[in-house]
């Protein structure tokens, strides 16, 4: 009864298009009813402990770093960096922009935003090219959800304060498996576009690599330095997107000259909401969960996963299954609200290690953002590439289903995330 409760509150309220902050809110009310204890003050109380706290500071700070990196001129160099050193292979475009994406994905977390900055560099390149415009823009749509995968993302921070689980942990587990997804879409991408008979780039002599080299060294070395930072311990995750503003912002004003003071402000705000919309989706999402708590909602889906309890991988593939169901009708940021709390309780009574499940989770619903018909970066990148959704998914099914592929392998062999971990930590 609770779990229908629950179900019919939240689809109910989306159904009447609420915003998922407040259907999440609408839930945690009817579940409050069902027991018997409404009280404003205990639901206004529990909101705002879900935004105070202090790892979610780092969800500002890398989305301004996201914001200050694209105007600031460091994007642009990453892809030209990339162009000069396999520009002029078969399929080269789409290597570059692989590279780019995973480059970028070490730098912002924000998928949406790692794919249109790739795509408005790479897409009019590609069709002037004679590249296939919807395969090509499928790439670059599979090539940004890696962004939410590698650290520093924004999905795992989110997580890691939900699941209560090290965000620490969490990126550099996220390392290894996000370079797996960018090693399956060159394969894949090498595989698909081998026949295309497509205009090649001249190959570039030294002397130019090497100026690309020189002027793209200082956004090539942004990722290391985070990830670096964290691994030593010179900084933690909130700290790290301080130092990813801060390195950002004096890159691009002072170092590239493309970010003058002026464009500051605007970054600013846009920065500001962006973290409004997410943090306030964190606040309910944790009032939701303290009810879904109490409420033994975690205990009565553990007695229907009872049956594949006592196997890991199975029980694995049973919950990555549905997740990607789910990820089918709801976009990333609600069931990464939704599902956290209620999964959470089964893995750990399973005895499934968090950060290991944690990974897997965000790169399920990473995917989720390039399955129709509600993924986010589809809807950016056929704004961008300037094509129906129809023609888009045309060219995107070879890397989806390749994506898919590296996250079921990861649930056949958990060593492949929890390995590179002890080897890091």
């Amino acid at each position: 009864m609770t779990v229908a409760v629950f179900t019919v509150s939240l689809l109910g309220a989306m159904a009447l298009g609420m915003p998922i902050a407040f259907a999440l809110l609408v839930c945690a009310v009817a579940l409050m009813v069902m027991q018997g204890q409404i009280d404003a003050t205990i639901l206004s109380q529990k909101l705002i402990e879900g935004a105070d706290s202090f790892p979610l500071l780092a969800i500002p700070f890398f989305m301004l770093a996201g914001e200050l990196m694209n105007a600031g001129g460091i994007s642009k160099r990453i892809v030209t960096f990339a162009l000069t050193w396999v520009g002029h292979v078969r399929g080269g475009l789409g290597l570059v922009a692989i590279f780019a994406a995973v480059v970028m994905a070490a730098i912002s977390g924000s998928a949406a935003a790692d794919a249109a900055a790739i795509g408005t560099l790479l897409i009019p390149m590609m069709r002037q090219a004679g590249y296939n415009v919807p395969r090509s823009a499928g790439l670059i749509a599979a090539g940004g959800v890696i962004a939410p995968v590698i650290p520093p993302s924004i999905g795992l921070i989110v997580f890691g304060v939900i699941a209560n689980v090290s965000i620490g942990k969490l990126f550099l587990a996220g390392i290894f498996p996000g370079l797996m997804m960018g090693a399956a879409l060159v394969l894949t991408w090498l595989w698909v576009a081998r026949k295309d008979k497509v205009a090649i780039l001249p190959k570039q002599g030294w002397g130019l690599r090497l100026k690309a080299g020189v002027d793209g060294i200082w956004a090539l070395v942004m990722p290391l330095g985070i990830i670096g930072g964290l691994k030593f311990g010179i900084f933690t995750p909130t700290e790290a997107g301080v130092a990813a503003c801060v390195y950002a912002f004096v890159v691009g004003a002072f170092v590239y000259r493309e970010l003058p003071l002026r464009q500051l402000y605007p970054l600013l705000v846009a920065a500001a909401r962006s973290t409004a919309v997410v943090v306030f989706l964190i606040a309910a999402a944790l009032v939701s969960a303290w009810l879904i708590t109490l409420s033994d909602v975690p205990g009565q889906v553990s007695a229907m996963l009872e049956p594949f309890m006592g196997n890991k991988i199975l029980l694995m593939f049973v919950i990555m299954a549905i997740v990607v169901i789910v990820g089918t009708a709801l976009d990333f940021a609600p069931t990464l609200m939704i599902l956290t709390p209620v999964l959470m309780p089964v893995i750990k009574q399973a005895g499934i290690d968090p950060v290991y499940f944690g990974v897997l989770f965000i790169m399920n619903n990473a995917i989720g953002l390039i399955t129709p018909p509600v993924g986010i970066v589809l809807n950016v990148i056929c704004g961008v590439a300037k094509i129906p959704m129809s023609d888009l998914m045309k060219g995107l099914w070879p890397f989806l289903w390749a994506e898919i592929a590296v996250l079921f392998l990861l649930v056949l062999f958990p060593d492949l995330v929890l390995i590179p971990l002890k080897w890091l930590s």
